[in-house]
């Protein structure tokens, strides 16, 4: 599992910190979406298709700051849209790099390369390039040509400045497990510092509605990929999420994992449903009905097994039992241990 030393402890001190104050619900990783114009339309995605009034509304750095103090939780992912569309991204992330927030800033990389002198080198700060795979299936995913060569490129200079550089992939029914293998080879191959995998998100919004994975699907094809690891492959997330994906462990949905702050407020209950927003995390988290979602609990999350809300179920595993931690590390020595 390729996350820093220095982000795993403070990760693990803050989990401890929770559980010895007997916190049972807390957020891990603010989803923090300042805006969602983007420079693409990819079919799968559910973020652009806001009218433009919508699409034209930003938040400002001094309200991204004030949820990170308000939320508390020690990583920050700001997806979009496209977070380097965004006139103030510089300030906002150097605010929370000030805080000491670990920031995956994510991004198609179409920006990148010519904004990296506006983002000094920061153990804190981390560009998650967004990558569906290999050229021929990265390009048909984002619905444009050459934006894989694109961000190949904006990767290789990246890295070349000290950055900390991971790829986050969205999979869907038509992948071909062998293909993404191949993929997983040419991204280590970069030097990227890891890679974050996830079951494509059923987004109501989205043009494309047919490749969304079905929950058998999703363990069969994630079995297929993620079974003989190479151990060369270097995953940023938790090795038992990795497990939940092809079947191998069973879990209930923590949507409160990753709470999400957006240009309505804080989303409920999470990131890919739009059950109404509060006006603070305070309220979200007290007046919110979290035992109305997950598996068995909501038709609209029968198939869910996406990141956001199951990674911090994997997370709770690792730290609710000594079982649980033993089993994290034996994977992550030995990937293909049974």
């Amino acid at each position: 599992m390729a996350v820093p030393v220095s982000q795993m402890y403070t990760v693990t001190k803050y989990v401890l910190t929770q559980k010895l104050r007997g916190v049972k619900r807390y957020p891990l990783v603010l989803m923090l979406e300042p805006l969602f114009r983007c420079n693409l339309a990819c079919a799968g995605c559910g973020k652009i298709q806001y009218p433009d009034h919508v699409l034209d509304k930003r938040l400002t750095p001094a309200q991204c700051w004030a949820a990170a103090d308000e939320c508390a939780a020690p990583i920050i992912s700001i997806p979009g849209g496209e977070p380097l569309i965004h006139p103030e991204m510089p300030e906002i992330v150097r605010g929370l790099v000030e805080r000491q927030k670990y920031v995956y800033l994510c991004t198609n990389a179409i920006l990148m390369e010519r904004k990296l002198d506006e983002y000094p080198a920061s153990k804190f700060l981390t560009f998650s390039v967004h990558m569906d795979g290999l050229r021929d299936e990265h390009d048909l995913a984002v619905c444009r040509d050459g934006v894989y060569d694109v961000a190949v490129k904006a990767i290789k200079a990246a890295l070349k400045r000290g950055h900390r550089v991971t790829t986050n992939t969205t999979l869907f029914d038509d992948a071909n497990p062998e293909r993404v293998r191949k993929f997983f080879d040419e991204m280590m191959g970069l030097g990227v510092e890891g890679m974050m995998i996830s079951p494509g998100y059923s987004y109501q919004k989205a043009p494309d509605q047919q490749h969304f994975l079905k929950r058998s699907r999703t363990t069969e094809l994630f079995s297929k990929i993620l079974g003989n690891r190479k151990r060369g492959w270097q995953f940023n997330q938790s090795p038992l999420f990795l497990e939940f994906l092809m079947g191998k462990r069973e879990y209930q949905c923590t949507p409160w994992g990753n709470p999400t702050y957006n240009v309505f407020g804080w989303q409920r209950p999470c990131y890919l449903l739009q059950e109404g927003y509060a006006s603070s995390f305070r309220e979200l988290m007290e007046q919110t009905n979290w035992d109305s979602y997950g598996t068995g609990r909501n038709e609209k999350c029968a198939d869910c097994m996406v990141h956001c809300g199951y990674e911090a179920s994997a997370v709770e595993d690792t730290f609710g039992s000594f079982s649980g931690f033993a089993k994290t590390v034996k994977i992550t020595l030995l990937p293909n241990a049974r």
